[in-house]
């Protein structure tokens, strides 16, 4: 494994983990996790809306 110049023990860890599981695995929880971060953008902003909306 290549260790980067002030990477952590967590950040070598993920990296080691990304290597060993491959690629795809790693490449398809990251698209997931993006489209789920945006659905929870637009409901974090909903919520923050409804308080006018109900007045």
């Amino acid at each position: 494994m290549i260790a980067w110049k002030g990477a952590n023990k967590v950040d070598q860890t993920w990296m080691s983990l990304i290597t060993d599981v491959g690629g795809f695995p790693v490449a398809v929880t990251f698209y997931l996790l993006h489209r789920i971060e945006t659905k929870l953008n637009t409901l974090i902003e909903s919520i923050v809306t409804l308080p006018e909306k109900m007045k």
